[in-house]
C-alpha cells in the first residue's frame, strides 16, 4: 500500500468593492505575479545593458505579452484540446504552449510597431520567462490543474476539488486513465504533483539564464539557450502529466516541445557572433580585445 497523498484545496482570495464581490483565484494571483517579475526582469536587464529606450517602451511589449498570452493560450485549448469553441468563454483552459506562441506573436507586432529591435528584447525574454514560468506554475498547483499520473508513493498528492478532481470516475472520463475496476469512481486518488516538479525546473532555468546573461554573443541568443531548455524541460515532464492526447506515444505538448527545442538551437547559431551594445558588456568585451594589442 502506498503513503497517504497530501490533500490540496483550490486557493483563492475573496474582494469585496462595495455590492461587487468576486473571488481572485490562486491561478490568477499566479499568473499576475509571474508578469510582475518578468517585467522586473526584463526592464532592469534592459537598462543594465545600456537600452533604456527600450526598457522605457517596455511597459506597450509587456501588454502585447497579457493580451497574446491570453488569447494564444485559450486559442489552443479550443481548437487543439477541446474542439468546443463554446470553451473560449470559460475561466479555465490557458494553455501554457498556446500563451506562449501567442505572446511571441504579439511581442513581435508590439515591436515592429513600435520600430524597435525585437532581438533586444528577445535576449532579455527568456530571462523572464522562465522566472514569470516558475511562478505561475504554482497558480497550477492552487487551482489543482495540470498534475499528472496516478501515483501513491512518497510526495503524493491528491486535489479532491481540481479541475479536473483527481477521483476515477473523473480522471477515467477527462484522460482515459485506467484503474483496477473494483476501485469506487469517488475514491480521491493521489498523483504525481508535476506543478511543483515545473516551479523548481523554471526555477533552475532561470538561474541558468541568470547566469548567462552577460554572454558575448549577439542579441537574441540568450532566447534560443531558453528556448532549448524549455523544450527539454516541458518535453520530460510530460511524461509523469495524465494526458489524453498522446500520438505516437508523445503528446502534443512533446511535439511542441521538440518544435522550440529545434528552433532554440537554430537561434543559438544564427545569433554566435559578437555582441554591440552600448551597455557594460561592450566595454568589457573592448577592453578584453584591446588588451593583446598593448601587450
Amino acid at each position: 500500500m502506498g503513503s497517504h497523498p497530501t490533500i490540496v484545496h483550490p486557493f483563492s482570495i475573496p474582494i469585496h468593492l462595495g455590492r461587487f464581490q468576486f473571488e481572485f483565484s490562486g491561478f490568477g494571483i499566479a499568473v499576475l505575479l509571474g508578469f510582475t517579475i518578468a517585467h522586473v526582469v526584463s526592464e532592469r536587464e534592459l537598462r543594465r545593458r545600456g537600452y533604456e529606450l527600450e526598457a522605457r517602451q517596455f511597459g506597450d511589449v509587456l501588454l502585447a505579452a497579457v493580451v497574446g498570452t491570453l488569447v494564444g493560450g485559450k486559442l489552443y485549448f479550443v481548437s487543439v484540446i477541446t474542439h468546443d469553441w463554446h470553451d473560449l468563454f470559460s475561466r479555465s483552459g490557458f494553455v501554457y504552449w498556446g500563451g506562449f506562441i501567442g505572446s511571441v506573436i504579439a511581442c513581435w507586432g508590439m515591436i515592429r510597431l513600435r520600430k524597435l529591435p525585437f532581438a533586444r528584447y528577445a535576449d532579455v525574454a527568456g530571462i523572464a520567462i522562465a522566472a514569470g514560468y516558475a511562478v505561475g506554475r504554482t497558480g497550477c498547483w492552487a487551482v489543482g490543474d495540470d498534475y499528472g499520473r496516478w501515483y501513491e508513493g512518497p510526495l503524493a498528492v491528491a486535489f479532491p476539488d481540481g479541475f479536473p478532481p483527481s477521483t476515477v470516475g473523473q480522471m477515467t472520463r477527462s484522460f482515459h486513465a485506467k484503474f483496477p475496476p473494483a476501485m469506487d469512481p469517488s475514491t480521491v486518488v493521489g498523483v504525481v504533483p508535476t506543478q511543483l516538479i515545473e516551479v523548481a525546473l523554471g526555477f533552475v532555468m532561470f538561474l541558468v539564464l541568470w547566469r548567462l546573461r552577460k554572454h558575448a554573443h549577439a542579441d537574441g541568443w540568450l532566447f534560443g539557450v531558453y528556448a532549448v531548455l524549455a523544450g527539454v524541460e516541458r518535453f520530460l515532464v510530460e511524461f509523469l502529466r495524465i494526458k489524453d492526447d498522446r500520438f505516437f506515444v508523445l503528446s502534443n505538448a512533446q511535439y511542441i516541445a521538440i518544435a522550440v527545442f529545434v528552433v532554440g538551437i537554430l537561434v543559438m547559431r544564427a545569433r554566435s557572433g559578437p555582441a554591440a551594445r552600448p551597455g557594460p558588456n561592450t566595454v568589457a568585451a573592448a577592453g578584453q580585445a584591446a588588451a593583446p594589442a598593448t601587450a
